[in-house]
């Protein structure tokens, strides 16, 4: 069975500098999945390898056995490979019901008619709701401005609106960034509860919240993978602990 998502060398140099590292791993269908290493592990930058906001200076991104690598983002969005981003991008004066109702058009191939009352659009208007609800969103908070909901809301928008696209892979680049504490914990919980059908790769600093949502762990570090394993063997790890310098020491017991 092919995995949800490889890469294989996948590797990305900036001149002389080498940001991402002959990295090679995999993504089973239905992961909860997290990316973790010190800060300039070259996290982000994987993530925009996968993603196709950057080109690859060697190597492959399989997506479901395909090769998408010669692929531009949007045509990777098309095959199901979605990302969020650490900085919230969202239409302030729309509300998430509309927001997320524009986002099906989109994937429907109906973005141009956006114009149009969404009432007029009422089969996609019932699905925006319905996934609003699973995100735990009440009637209140899918019709208020955007911009007048607390923060762990917004973030929860920008995972909705990328739900919306039906993806087989999500990316998501610290999906709690910004977010207090019990907002946070709430986010991770949702989407760690969100179906099968959808393999989640969390590039994430807090290691609570790596913890709390991961099953398997890969750890990047100076742009190579270091580890790879479960939460409570990655906790053990000596190289993983020295390249931490004694974060690893706060994370919760296994």
């Amino acid at each position: 069975m092919n995995a949800a998502l490889e890469t294989r060398g996948l590797t990305r140099h900036f001149g002389g500098f080498t940001a991402v590292d002959d990295v090679s791993f995999s993504l089973p269908a239905g992961a909860r999945q997290a990316l973790i290493g010190p800060n300039g592990a070259g996290k982000t930058t994987l993530v925009n390898l996968l993603s196709g906001a950057l080109p690859a200076s060697a190597g492959q991104v399989v997506l479901g056995g395909e090769d998408v690598s010669a692929l531009p983002m949007h045509l990777r969005v098309q095959r199901g490979l979605v990302r969020t981003f650490q900085i919230s991008q969202l239409f302030a004066e729309l509300s998430p019901l509309e927001s997320v109702t524009l986002a099906v058009l989109q994937r429907a191939g109906r973005g141009a008619v956006w114009w149009r009352p969404l009432r007029r659009h009422r089969a996609e208007q019932d699905e925006a709701a319905a996934l609003l609800a699973r995100l735990r969103f009440s009637d209140a908070e899918a019709t208020a401005r955007t911009d007048l909901l607390p923060y762990g809301k917004r973030r929860m928008l920008e995972i909705a609106l990328a739900l919306a696209l039906k993806p087989r892979v999500l990316l998501l680049d610290e999906p709690a960034a910004g977010v207090p504490p019990g907002e946070s914990r709430e986010v991770l919980d949702t989407v760690a509860a969100l179906p099968r059908d959808v393999a989640i790769l969390l590039i994430e600093h807090d290691m609570d919240l790596v913890f709390r949502f991961a099953e398997r762990i890969t750890v990047l570090a100076l742009g190579a993978v270091l580890a790879e394993g479960t939460p409570a063997g990655i906790q053990r790890h000596p190289a993983v602990r020295e390249a931490y310098l004694g974060e690893m020491a706060h994370a919760p017991a296994a």
